[in-house]
């Protein structure tokens, strides 16, 4: 059994993310290096507390197996899409901006949440660079195009490839088709006419500057194309379920891993065949990523024993509302693959009436469920999902000031995103 007290590194690990930017140490926090250290002060400890009482085998498969592939994959996105140059500065009125985010919520079911944010997150930044009210732009791109959109195929978030994984078809995810649509419309709404507001309120100077400083927009990279094609279809099918050897209980790691290794050989492909010209004109850098990987290098060590600990002490849910806000709540602070796992078993194990309909071994109603919570409510919080801590870091380097850990909640996520997931569920389930 997982004692309580083992969930305090995490805890704290939350509480480094989340406060530490607003004390007198932000400065030095700002370092990826430095939050290296803190994760590995955290993470260490309760890696060797694991293996000294016989949890090793759980720990490792939660860096090799889970850190490992998550990381690998947004490095792929990441790397392929940022090498698709879309350069164009458009003039910033609301419907422009609606529609960038409109085209990134589709894309992102099909290309993961990731590659939809990376590829037109510098698109636009451009676009709005000559307004003074931005912020709010870049919150509505991380909760539209960085996690709600991503719903509708395994390929748009994490938690649905594994319960791809766990047995649900690639088409079944299309039956959230009307969750997502109106999710997305009720976003998609209230930031035009949020946005409508603010640019009414913009100085002239500003506006008029946003009129004449426009450029229509070109491509380059575009060879990065293909190799994003080549990460999705590695993410399709690399895997146990096309590939039977991988899923076997004795197969190697480096066997285990053969998608990974897919990932690493896409990276450096891309890198190679992309000019440094283009990604210099893209504003490129390596800093967004090893962010995420700094930081949840320590969250995965760290919520290991919390998510064994949930295991052991599953929480009393069993109606459809009950798992939307369960998976959702948890996977805004935890990340959303695991929980969603967590509360996949956690179906499981309930009773089934005649008749129900079952999909990857659970009644198709508490998938549905899991599958919503997991996506929408990644973005309540930076560390929800891992683009969003990709979009803040690129936005901040472009002089965006975006609000803090508890500000982002306190002033978007909690009042604008929460109230239409509620709103969603009350429709849907």
């Amino acid at each position: 059994m997982i004692p309580a007290y083992m969930l305090v590194p995490f805890v704290v690990m939350l509480l480094c993310i989340a406060i530490l930017p607003l004390t007198k140490v932000e400065e030095w926090w700002e370092h990826n290096l430095h939050k290296l250290y803190v994760s590995l002060i955290l993470g260490v400890p309760t890696g060797v507390w694991l293996c000294l009482n016989g949890m090793s085998h759980e720990l490792e498969h939660q860096m090799i197996y889970d850190y490992v592939p998550f990381i690998l994959l947004l490095m792929a996105l990441f790397v392929t899409t940022g090498g698709i140059r879309i350069k164009g500065d458009l003039k910033a009125k609301p419907l422009t901006n609606t529609c960038i985010l409109a085209i990134g919520w589709v894309l992102a079911s099909f290309m993961g949440t990731t590659g939809a944010a990376m590829l037109l997150i510098r698109l636009l930044i451009q676009t709005i660079s000559e307004r003074k009210y931005k912020v709010h732009t870049i919150l509505f791109f991380i909760a539209i195009v960085a996690n709600c959109g991503g719903l509708l195929t395994p390929l748009g978030d994490p938690p649905l490839f594994l319960l791809f994984q766990k047995g649900a078809d690639f088409t079944w995810f299309f039956n959230l088709t009307p969750e997502w649509f109106v999710t997305g419309v009720l976003l998609l709404g209230t930031y035009f006419c949020m946005d409508t507001y603010y640019y009414k309120r913009e100085p002239k100077e500003n506006l008029q500057a946003d009129d004449t400083q426009t450029s229509a927009i070109s491509f380059g990279g575009l060879i990065n194309i293909f190799w994003l094609l080549c990460v999705i279809c590695s993410t399709m099918f690399i895997n146990g379920k096309y590939i039977p050897a991988m899923a076997d209980h004795d197969a190697p790691f480096y066997l285990k891993l053969l998608r990974e290794w897919a990932f690493i050989l896409i990276i450096i492909l891309s890198m190679v065949t992309t000019k440094k010209q283009t990604r210099e004109e893209n504003n490129f850098s390596w800093t967004p990523i090893l962010e995420v990987a700094c930081v949840f290098v320590g969250i995965f060590a760290t919520m290991t024993p919390a998510l064994m600990f949930l295991q052991q002490n599953p929480l009393p849910v069993s109606e459809p509302w009950q798992f939307v806000y369960s998976t959702g709540v948890l996977s805004a602070f935890l990340d959303n693959a695991p929980t969603a796992m967590v509360f996949h078993a956690t179906a499981s194990t309930l009773p089934v009436a005649e008749g129900t309909t079952l999909v990857a071994g659970v009644s198709e109603v508490l998938l549905k469920a899991i599958s919503m919570g997991a996506v929408f409510f990644g973005a309540l919080t930076y560390i929800g999902n891992g683009p969003n801590f990709m979009v803040k870091s690129i936005a901040e380097q472009s002089g965006i000031k975006m609000p803090s850990f508890f500000g982002y909640m306190g002033k978007f996520s909690l009042i604008i995103c929460l109230p239409i997931y509620i709103i969603v569920q009350l429709i849907f389930l």
